[in-house]
């Protein structure tokens, strides 16, 4: 077996985000970059790096031709693909700012960022996309250019628009050095806005670029590795982790059809790395409980047993005890038991990132008891967006890891993580005031979120601005509650909610497979809902809450729970682009729920 490459290319060599890619062109022009799915053959169909420096040229032509300064903004709304990567490439190496959109984001929401931006270029998926953001967005001077990506067949009325296919010029010039300031404005990033409107993270090309290299100075990455990408581009960490960090170690990228395809990507594919947050692994979970819970005991305590056996080696390799007889067991338990799950996943991935939130700990056991090899970091938009990640040699499941080299890590008051280092971004587009709010004179940024650091690893105990406090005086961390609570797979969603009130409740978004089971095992329909408040029910899942909050102080007990078969989205407004739970949103769609459960 011939043993795998490394191929890093330096900050130096960089210099800049475009200058990356002109750089790994030029090392491995024939490797392949990244692997598509034809819909029409059904074949994945590799691209070169060569092909990619003759699009991105041919992009980089047709933005040229755009009355366009460096300096000014284009948008990108579309799903993963190589051609997001074109467009990004080819506006980077004009110098011009690229702004990402998430796929799915609300129309509105999308319409006030452009607005912000002042975007003069957009590129979108299809029509219907503009069809929907058209009739939201009213007056946008400075948008002069809509481009769609796949054409439909439907004539575009708005004189604006035009296909991608129309629009590119047959070829463009050879990509050539660009003497570009590293430390200019690359991207502006809207957070997701959970509270109040999103405000546009600006971020330079040497920002993204110091995180990525970063990265690979602790985790090594090779020529051979396959990233399977499904996290939107627009989220950072998937840009950052899964498109400039391949791109500068010269992986190959394949790009997952959708979420509900993913699991067959997967074993088609067959990774080596994979960029997900906690939902990915918590849903995965949730099935292989629900399916144990209808198997035999047998079956069960095999699981069990292989879990314990797998958890029991990886302590032994991370120096933390003897593995015992659990090294015996392990390859009869693997077989019989994890490599089925293991191959599930494709049988080959040996780095599995988790970010973006809190992983529970019970997944990261069973998952790693399993031979898959979860590293759980933690970032934020602001700071590019990794600030600590535990690697595969020094793996603490409970904890996010050691800060990445050249990041400097301190506490401040209730806690609170400061962060200093060369990915902290440049300010917020437009909003002096809110950066002054959040990096301090001495460059510190205030993550909002406290901290435990012990032996140089991070553990999050919880978020300022989260803590809920009872009316008896009692603080409460909500989050680490409603992550014990999805892991039972009756509950999709859960907010506990108890500001300032005598007892804590919760709303809950039930399953609706696992309801349906549960309300006629009781003899109750599971489409009427009255069924949802009979008083067995209640009890019931109150039960099931209380059994998930064992390990919890007394007081953190919840008395009440509304229950709902409506999940949160972001289409509904109750979720941000990223999945996180806008609270304030949820309370006011809940209002008169949450008063009955403390009248």
């Amino acid at each position: 077996m011939r043993a795998p490459t490394e191929d890093v290319i330096s900050l130096e060599a960089a210099g800049t985000l475009d200058g990356l890619l002109r750089q790994r062109v030029a090392r491995t022009p024939t490797a392949t970059a990244y692997l598509s799915h034809d819909k029409l053959t059904g074949a994945w169909v590799p691209t070169r790096w060569e092909e990619v420096a003759a699009a991105v040229a041919r992009c980089r032509a047709s933005l040229a031709a755009e009355d366009l300064q460096p300096g000014d903004r284009v948008g990108i709304q579309m799903r993963n693909c190589k051609e997001w990567v074109y467009f990004e490439q080819a506006a980077l190496g004009l110098g011009l700012v690229v702004v990402p959109f998430y796929p799915d984001d609300r129309p509105d929401s999308v319409a006030f960022m452009l607005e912000d931006a002042g975007v003069k270029v957009l590129l979108l998926q299809d029509s219907g996309q503009w069809k929907r953001l058209a009739a939201v967005t009213g007056d946008l001077p400075a948008l002069c250019r809509v481009l769609i990506q796949t054409r439909r067949g439907e004539p575009l009325e708005d004189p604006r628009a035009r296909y991608m296919a129309d629009w590119l010029h047959e070829e463009g010039p050879a990509l050539r050095q660009r003497d570009g300031d590293p430390h200019q404005l690359a991207t502006i990033v809207y957070t997701s806005g959970t509270t109040g409107r999103p405000k546009g993270v600006m971020l330079s090309h040497h920002n993204l670029l110091s995180v990525a290299h970063a990265a690979l100075e602790i985790v090594e990455v090779y020529r051979e590795d396959v990233f399977l990408s499904f996290l939107p581009l627009s989220h950072t960490l998937e840009r950052t982790g899964g498109y400039y960090l391949p791109m500068m170690a010269g992986s190959t990228v394949a790009y997952a059809r959708s979420v509900q395809q993913l699991a067959e990507d997967l074993q088609t594919v067959r990774p080596t790395a994979l960029i997900a947050v906690p939902r990915i692994f918590e849903r995965v979970y949730g099935r292989i409980e629900s399916r144990l819970a209808k198997q035999s005991t047998l079956a069960r305590a095999l699981f069990k047993a292989a879990v314990a056996a797998g958890w029991k080696r990886f302590e032994s390799s991370q120096g933390r005890g003897r593995a015992g007889l659990a090294a015996l067991a392990w390859p009869p338990l693997e077989r019989l038991v994890a490599g089925k799950i293991t191959a599930k996943l494709g049988g080959r991935l040996r780095l599995a990132v988790s970010g973006g939130a809190a992983l529970p700990p019970p997944v990261a056991r069973t998952f790693i008891g399993l031979g898959i090899p979860i590293l759980q970091g933690y970032g934020l938009t602001e700071t590019s967006p990794v600030i600590s990640v535990n690697t595969p040699e020094d793996n603490i499941p409970t904890t996010v890891g050691r800060p990445l080299p050249g990041i400097e890590v301190t506490t401040g008051e209730q806690d609170e993580l400061l962060v200093r280092s060369p990915g902290v971004m440049l300010g917020y587009w437009n909003n002096p005031e809110a950066t002054a709010k959040i990096v301090d004179r001495e460059g510190w940024l205030h993550t909002g979120d406290q901290v435990h650091i012990s032996n140089g690893h991070l553990t999050i105990t919880g978020r300022i601005k989260d803590i809920l406090v009872l009316s008896n005086g009692e603080k409460v961390s909500p989050v680490d509650m409603e992550m014990a609570i999805i892991l039972d797979p009756l509950f999709e969603q859960a907010m506990i909610v108890g500001e300032g009130r005598p007892y804590l409740t919760a709303l809950l978004v039930l399953n609706r497979e696992e309801w349906e089971a549960l309300a006629k095992s009781q003899g109750l329909s599971p489409t009427d809902s009255a069924s949802l408040q009979h008083g067995t029910i209640q009890r019931m899942v109150l039960g099931r809450v209380a059994e998930k909050l064992a390990d919890f102080p007394g007081y953190a007990k919840v008395r009440r729970a509304a229950l709902s078969l409506e999940p949160w989205t972001v289409e509904n407004g109750l979720l941000t682009p990223t999945l996180k739970v806008k609270r304030n949103k949820v309370l006011e769609t809940y209002g008169s729920e949450l008063e009955q459960m403390y009248y």
